[in-house]
């Protein structure tokens, strides 16, 4: 058995670069680098996760030079018998924050200490704390304008470690070299080809994505962020999910980029959007049921409608309105959708549909390669109107004049949804309202080649509006 080893426990954090808990082990000693892929969490992997992980995973190998160990199991009974077997002194992590996460982990530490072995947890995912940034009264905000605003006030990001970490003596792994593959991640299906062309899982593929947001996204990221068929967008949040690279690298990459260009107020922008997602960890930790439960509780007795019929459609992107069925086939086509979209899909779920908010998060859990608890608990119950800092129940996107708005010559509609190709740039944004001349003349036969839409926006919006009311009224 090796001497003076020590585990590194990599989890989200699947780099090299500014890896806090990396940097501890190397310093300790020798290093034995380790994946747990543990199902036992209360939101196992999506499909989507689990093949972007398999590729993570597979470029983080290839930094180790082979020697990421693999094991498959639950972490609070393996992690311990791994340490003793190897006889390791110490064993390194960054925390993650999820709920079940934060309780296994404690008793991961209660078992590791009871066998004289050191557990040391670091922050390797976040800009701040959760338990950071409270108000004067010791609570956690609930609006987060004001959280932001003294957070960067008391607590400006720090700039990410620059130590060479591409170096350092590891533990030759002695286990399989199919072992990544024994994990059986990718899907049976081919439904993931396409994605793989578009995507580039690892640390490396992060980097990229970071340089060509900056050289082609970030000049007109405050404005450009809400139109879909723009590249304003950094497309970051798998990459950060995973941890292949840190909100504090990004952040930092993207100021030094606005000094720079004179894009101060882009890159500020994007710090702020970058501090809504530590908003969405902030309000899982202090709040960790609103994975499953309303934030406020009033939204219980809400009388959501369980429409399975309604609910395919919308997975499918069937509804009969272009804006949504864009959205929702591009999820399925590329594991991602635009920020702007995903309101729109969302806000078309539970409140034209009035479908539980759970549904749609659920479905994003399975086919978002960034599907992250935090984010995607937090982002359903704002579109909702029953979390933190929501947006009010009554504001009801309507997916025609947003498109529209966002959409004007209908080219994201026309990339995802084709079979409207031929109609005018105004009638493509609402096919079941355009004139029949129109429809025949573009070769579109509603109920045909395209749905017809599947509620009526205004009667959708009373219906929603009255059961909200009703609701206000009981409270």
């Amino acid at each position: 058995m090796p001497t003076n080893a020590v585990i590194m426990w990599f989890r989200q954090d699947l780099r090299l670069s500014d890896n806090p808990a990396l940097l501890k082990s190397i310093h300790q000693g020798r290093v034995l680098p380790i994946f747990i892929l543990d199902d036992g969490c209360d939101w196992p992997l999506g499909k989507a996760s689990r093949w972007w992980l398999h590729h993570s995973l597979t470029a983080l190998n290839e930094s180790l030079n082979g020697n990421l160990c693999i094991l498959h199991g639950d972490a609070a009974k393996l992690l311990p018998q791994f340490a003793n077997e190897y006889g390791v002194s110490h064993v390194f992590w960054n925390r993650c924050y999820e709920p079940s996460i934060i309780l296994r982990d404690s008793l991961i530490k209660e078992r590791l200490t009871a066998d004289g072995i050191t557990a040391v947890s670091q922050n390797g995912s976040l800009i701040w704390e959760p338990w950071e940034n409270l108000k004067q009264d010791g609570t956690p905000y609930k609006i987060f304008t004001p959280f932001y605003k003294y957070a960067i006030a008391n607590n400006p990001p720090a700039a990410p470690s620059h130590k060479d970490t591409r170096n350092f003596d590891t533990v030759k792994c002695l286990q399989d070299k199919n072992r990544i593959d024994k994990l059986n991640l990718l899907p049976d299906i081919n439904w993931h080809k396409q994605i793989s062309l578009i995507w580039q899982p690892g640390e490396k593929g992060a980097r990229q994505r970071l340089q060509d947001f900056i050289e082609n996204g970030l000049y007109d990221y405050r404005d450009g962020r809400d139109y879909p068929d723009k590249r304003s967008v950094s497309m970051l949040s798998p990459h950060l999910h995973f941890g292949e690279i840190s909100p504090r690298e990004a952040t930092y990459v993207v100021q030094q980029a606005g000094d720079i260009d004179s894009n101060e107020g882009q890159a500020a922008h994007f710090v702020r959007e970058l501090a809504w997602r530590e908003f969405s960890y902030y309000s899982l930790y202090h709040f960790p049921y609103i994975c499953q439960q309303n934030m406020k509780s009033q939204f219980d007795r809400f009388p959501w409608i369980k429409d399975q019929k309604n609910l395919r459609l919308w997975q499918q992107g069937q509804t009969g309105f272009p804006l949504v069925d864009a959205g929702m086939r591009e999820l399925w086509q590329t594991g991602y959708m635009h920020n702007r979209v995903r309101m729109v899909v969302g806000s078309f779920l539970v409140k034209n549909l009035m479908i539980h908010w759970l549904e749609g998060a659920r479905w994003f859990w399975d086919c978002l390669l960034d599907a992250d608890l935090a984010s995607n608990s937090s982002s359903w119950q704002w579109v909702a109107g029953s979390g933190a800092d929501a947006a009010p129940y009554f504001r009801i996107f309507n997916p025609v004049t947003q498109s529209l708005k966002f959409d004007p010559q209908g080219n994201y509609i026309r990339k995802y949804v084709p079979e409207l190709n031929g109609l005018s740039n105004k009638a493509i944004h609402d096919p079941s309202s355009a004139a029949a001349a129109e429809l025949e003349k573009a070769g579109v036969i509603i109920g045909e080649h395209y749905p017809k839409a599947i509620v009526d926006l205004k009667e959708s919006r009373v219906r929603a509006l009255d059961a909200y009311k009703a609701l206000k009224d009981q409270t």
